[in-house]
């Protein structure tokens, strides 16, 4: 089994996926839009065009989805992004302040990214198109916390 985030943009899911591959170096390996749709697709308005319905991002065994979405389709998308966030793991402290240092800019930093009890590195943030993120350092086996 597979779990896999599907995040939901206005207008930016190719601009943030084509972001997300470069941080992340993953690879779309699909992207949609809705003016390639079948005919008899009920969204037609010309606006709409650019806008993916489908994207597809592989990040080694790992993959994110995204859409394009308008409020009349899903009421809420105007909102911020609430109750989830888009977690990535690695043992590479370097690797993962990196992701952070990257993802952060033009977001908002939620907590800097640092020690902490549990991890020799985490972060959490929202990025520049909406999106909250958690980095975390897995820490080795016999890795302790520092003593402040």
């Amino acid at each position: 089994m597979k779990i896999v985030t599907s995040l939901s943009f206005q207008g930016q899911c190719r601009e943030a996926f084509e972001f997300y591959a470069k941080v992340l170096g993953g690879k779309i390996t699909a992207a949609f839009p809705y003016g390639d749709a079948p005919p008899g697709m009920p969204i037609t308005d010309e606006k709409y065009k650019n806008w993916l319905m489908h994207c597809w991002l592989e990040v080694g065994d790992q993959a994110l989805m995204g859409a394009d979405m308008d409020a009349g389709w899903a009421p809420n998308i105007d909102k911020p992004k609430n109750g989830f966030d888009v977690t990535l793991h690695t043992e590479d402290k370097a690797e993962a302040q990196r992701w952070f240092d990257q993802l952060s800019g033009g977001g908002k930093v939620g907590m800097p990214f640092g020690e902490t009890f549990w991890s020799p590195g985490f972060g959490s943030l929202i990025d520049k198109f909406g999106v909250p993120w958690m980095i975390n350092v897995i820490p080795s086996a016999d890795w302790k916390p520092s003593q402040g």
